[in-house]
């Protein structure tokens, strides 16, 4: 629920922050003048780009969960319980070890999302966000 509350707060603050920019921007190409209208019209762009990819996070966040709870329901999500350091970042040998085991699960099974989406969340225990959500996403992909 916490999670939700901060997406809705970030969400209303970055609809505010484009209401302004996006002002701005209608004030400046009604301004005249070639700069202020190309000025505009980023800042009307810009604007409307930061919504286009808030919405595409949002879903793809809701899209997960599905997968998550789905996979829960089976008693198929992995247990979180790899070693801490004091910071509260998962242990890094303890993740690629994880990692080794889920990679191998999902090379020997291509066809099944959940080995996909444990890959996915073993990719982000590790570190690495940008392979987490290729995975995720290749889950999701197979889910449908």
């Amino acid at each position: 629920m916490r999670t939700k509350l901060t997406v809705a707060l970030l969400l209303a603050v970055l609809g505010f922050y484009c209401v302004l920019v996006t002002a701005k921007g209608i004030d400046l190409i009604r301004g005249g003048g070639v700069v202020p209208i190309l000025l505009g019209i980023a800042l009307v762009i810009s604007a409307f780009l930061g919504v286009l990819l808030a919405w595409r996070e949002v879903q793809f966040g809701r899209r997960t969960a599905v997968l998550g709870a789905a996979l829960a329901a089976e008693g198929g999500l992995p247990v979180d319980d790899l070693p801490r350091r004091p910071s509260g970042r998962v242990d890094r040998a303890a993740a690629d070890a994880v990692f080794a085991e889920r990679q191998a699960e999902a090379e020997a099974t291509p066809e099944d999302w959940r080995a996909w989406y444990r890959l996915a969340l073993a990719y982000d225990a590790a570190g690495d966000r940008t392979r987490a959500r290729a995975a995720a996403r290749h889950a999701l992909t197979l889910y449908s």
